[in-house]
């Protein structure tokens, strides 16, 4: 009698990142598909690993970018790089016409969608004025002058190339139009900088790899990612050099984040 037939076990999927491969996790050329990789891989434990480890502080950092960003009644809006859509869904309470979501990744599209379908049980005509699309924020699949507002939050730093989305950026905006950044900095308080770098380069990566079940290396990428990023003065430069006016910094609680805004002006022409 011959034998049953036996199914090989599956090989299980290389890390996205490799200890080696973090010295500088910016300067890889492969760097977009692997961060596609990384955040497909811990998209269902994202938010609950954001919550826990911003100490429940990530949700108001993004409603301060939706503060900054002022949205008047009508207006467009763009959240790039939009994640399971927390900071999207925060811009759909405003009076904005319409909310778009984009995001490299399907795997966080897919929660963005479930999670605004649930928000529209509780509000009506929300469905309506928000939708997703998946993209590179790089190469916006949109016409020059679409929107009020664009956002990006925790995003930029994974980004292939951030000069060129930041100049996708201005080109979208329409004048008056203006761009509200979320990103991770190094405090300036020296205990608050030793605790921090302690935090994220210990304790965190521990502690998410724990929750999510992660191989991918999701949570030893992040935090060198931030220290390995230009910080939040060179950010603000880089937007002013590719065109943007009046570009301001606020630290959020203590320095660990910094959200950056800065605005078209009337007239304004895009860089190339």
């Amino acid at each position: 009698m011959p034998e049953p037939a036996t199914t090989p076990p599956a090989t299980p999927a290389p890390p996205a990142w490799t200890e080696a491969e973090l010295t500088d996790p910016h300067a890889r050329e492969d760097k977009a598909g692997r961060v596609r990789a990384m955040f497909g891989a811990i998209a269902r434990s994202y938010d609950l690993n954001n919550r826990v480890h911003s100490l429940w502080r990530d949700q108001a950092w993004r409603r301060e970018a939706v503060r900054a960003a002022g949205v008047l009644p009508g207006e467009d809006v763009l959240d790039c790089a939009c994640g399971t859509g927390d900071l999207t869904l925060a811009f759909s309470r405003t009076e904005a016409g319409t909310v778009i979501g984009l995001d490299f990744t399907p795997e966080m599209l897919d929660l963005a969608w479930v999670k605004t379908e649930r928000a529209s049980d509780r509000t009506p005509g929300l469905a309506g004025r928000v939708r997703y699309l998946q993209g590179d924020a790089q190469e916006l699949p949109f016409e020059e002058g679409s929107f009020d507002v664009v956002s990006i939050a925790f995003g930029i730093r994974n980004v292939q190339r951030p000069e060129l989305a930041v100049r996708e950026f201005f080109r979208v905006l329409r004048p008056g139009g203006r761009l509200v950044i979320l990103e991770f900095d190094r405090p300036t308080l020296a205990p608050v900088r030793w605790f921090n770098d302690f935090y994220c380069g210990q304790v965190m990566p521990r502690t998410a790899t724990l929750i999510s079940r992660d191989r991918s290396g999701a949570y030893k990428y992040l935090p060198r990612s931030v220290g390995s990023f230009m910080d939040s003065r060179e950010l603000a430069g880089l937007m002013e050099r590719c065109g943007f006016a009046r570009v301001g910094r606020k630290a959020l609680t203590l320095g660990i984040c910094v959200r950056t805004l800065g605005h078209k002006d009337t007239g304004a022409r895009s860089r190339g």
